[in-house]
């Protein structure tokens, strides 16, 4: 728990310097590329894990490497996880860079359940339902089971909307066998 806290919190600190330079975008795709390229390059992982580098060692490297490819202010952030030691949260600060971008820009994830994929139509359909429901905007993701047999089951954050068929069912068969006083 005490991680995410600090990888928000310097989520926070990444998103206020994104807004000073007028560029969400930019700076989150540089976020996400870092933050990949911990997960997948072994070789950088470990550099920036190994105590026997110093922080001063790997600032110099990380400037030399992302010199002219991401903006100097970028980078200084990444010196200043290094010279905290917090290198390694940079996949958690990513994530939650990303959740306050979508809270900043007043937008919604959710978790559509469907039977089969749907056609773009129907997404676009569905998203706008959602969107107008919520009043903000709603980025569905998608997810096929056929076994709520028919109907979408909608996650958004800790509320579940279960239009299914199978739930349906459920409820019925449930009022049927129920005794009547």
């Amino acid at each position: 728990m005490r991680e995410t806290t600090i990888a928000r919190n310097y989520a926070e600190t990444l998103l206020e310097l994104a807004r000073r330079a007028g560029d969400l975008t930019t700076w989150g795709q540089a976020v996400d590329d870092v933050a990949d390229a911990m997960q997948n390059d072994r070789t950088l992982r470990l550099f920036l894990e190994s105590p026997r580098v110093s922080a001063a060692q790997k600032n110099e490297i990380l400037g030399r490497a992302f010199e002219g490819q991401l903006p100097h202010v970028f980078v200084r952030f990444l010196q200043a996880l290094v010279n905290h030691r917090r290198q390694m949260l940079l996949p958690q600060i990513a994530i939650q860079f990303h959740d306050l971008v979508d809270e900043v820009e007043g937008r919604l994830h959710a978790n559509v359940t469907v039977t089969a994929d749907p056609s773009d139509a129907e997404r676009r359909a569905i998203s706008q339902e959602l969107s107008r429901a919520y009043g903000k905007e709603v980025v569905p993701h998608f997810l096929v089971n056929p076994a709520i047999l028919g109907g979408v089951v909608v996650r958004v954050g800790d509320t579940v909307l279960d239009g299914s068929v199978r739930r349906r069912l459920a409820s019925l068969r449930s009022r049927m066998l129920t005794p009547r006083t």
